[in-house]
C-alpha cells in the first residue's frame, strides 16, 4: 500500500489538486492497471482520469470513491483518501490573501466565473450584492472598516466591480438575489443615497432575468441566516466570512447550499410585492 502522507492546506488548493492526483496515480500503479483500463471500471474517459492523475483536475469525492472501488482498495485507506479529496474540494481563502493579490483581481475572477454558469443566485443577509450596488455603496463597501483591515486599491476595485455588473445585460443569464430586511436598510452610505440604491434595486428587479426576493422582518423564520453566500449552478459556492471566503466544490456541499437557498426563500417577498418593499424603503430614506 502507497505512503498517504499527503498534505492538503487551506490555501493550497492547486497543491491539492497535484497531491490527490499523484497519490491516485501511485494507486492506479501499485494495481498494476493502465489508465485506459481504470478509466473503463470507473465509466470514465481516459482523458478524465489522465487530467486527474496530473492536477489539472480536481476530482468529486464521487470521483474518487469510484476510482479507489474499481481500484479495490480497503476500507480504512479508502476512508482516509476520501477524507482528503473532501478537504481539497474545499478552499479557503483568507481577506489578507484577496487585498495582497488585489480585490479587483477577485472581482474580475467572479465575472469571470459568472460568465462560465447559467444560474447565479445569492443569498444576503446584511448588505445588498455587488452586483446590484451603485457606484457610492460599492465604495462603501470595499473600503477599509477597521484599522486592521489590510490595505487595497479601492479605486481599482470599485472599477473593477462596476465592471462586473455587466454579467446582467446577458439575458441568458438567470440571476437570483436573496436578501433580508436589514441588508436592504443596513446604512453604509448618506440616506439619499440609499434611497437611490434602493430604487435601483426596485429599477433592476424588472429585468426578466433578475429577481430580487426580501424576507422581511416580520416574517418567521426557523432559521438564522448566518453568512452570505453565491452558488454558480450546481458546481460551486463561495460563503463569504469577515476572515476571506470558502469555496466548497462538492456536490453534497453545493447541494446542501441550494437547499439552504430554497428554505429561505420560501418566506421572501418576490415579484411586485418585493418591488414595493423597495419603493418603500426608498421613501423612507428619503
Amino acid at each position: 500500500m502507497p505512503c498517504l502522507s499527503v498534505s492538503i492546506e487551506p490555501n493550497g488548493h492547486n497543491a491539492a489538486k497535484s497531491d490527490l492526483g499523484a497519490l491516485l496515480q501511485k494507486l492506479r500503479k501499485a494495481a498494476g492497471l493502465s489508465g485506459e483500463r481504470l478509466a473503463v471500471r470507473c465509466a470514465m474517459s481516459q482523458s478524465q482520469v489522465s487530467r486527474i492523475e496530473c492536477g489539472k483536475q480536481l476530482p468529486t469525492v464521487d470521483d474518487v470513491e469510484r476510482i479507489l472501488k474499481a481500484l479495490e482498495v480497503s476500507a480504512k485507506a479508502a476512508e482516509e483518501i476520501i477524507g482528503l479529496a473532501r478537504r481539497a474540494n474545499v478552499e479557503h481563502v483568507s481577506v489578507r490573501a484577496l487585498a495582497e493579490v488585489g480585490l479587483w483581481r477577485k472581482q474580475a475572477e467572479l465575472k469571470a466565473l459568472t460568465e462560465t454558469c447559467t444560474v447565479q443566485q445569492s443569498f444576503l443577509p446584511i448588505m445588498v450584492s455587488g452586483l446590484l450596488q451603485i457606484p457610492e455603496y460599492a465604495r462603501a463597501a470595499l473600503s477599509p472598516t477597521i484599522p486592521s483591515s489590510p490595505a487595497r486599491d479601492v479605486d481599482k476595485a470599485v472599477a473593477a466591480r462596476l465592471d462586473r455588473q455587466t454579467v446582467l445585460d446577458d439575458p441568458l443569464r438567470q440571476f437570483c438575489f436573496l436578501m433580508t430586511e436589514q441588508a436592504v436598510k443596513w446604512r453604509r452610505i448618506d440616506r439619499p443615497l440609499m434611497a437611490k440604491q434602493c430604487a435601483h434595486l426596485a429599477e433592476m428587479s424588472e429585468r426578466t432575468n433578475i429577481d430580487i426576493a426580501i424576507i422581511p422582518l416580520a416574517a418567521q423564520v426557523p432559521g438564522a441566516p448566518l453568512s452570505s453566500f453565491l452558488t454558480f449552478d450546481e458546481r460551486l459556492v463561495i460563503v463569504e466570512l469577515f476572515t476571506g471566503e470558502v469555496v466548497f466544490r462538492d456536490y453534497k456541499d453545493v447541494r446542501y447550499y441550494l437547499d439552504l437557498f430554497d428554505f429561505f426563500r420560501g418566506y421572501a417577498l418576490e415579484g411586485d410585492r418585493a418591488r414595493a418593499f423597495l419603493l418603500f424603503a426608498r421613501d423612507e430614506f428619503m
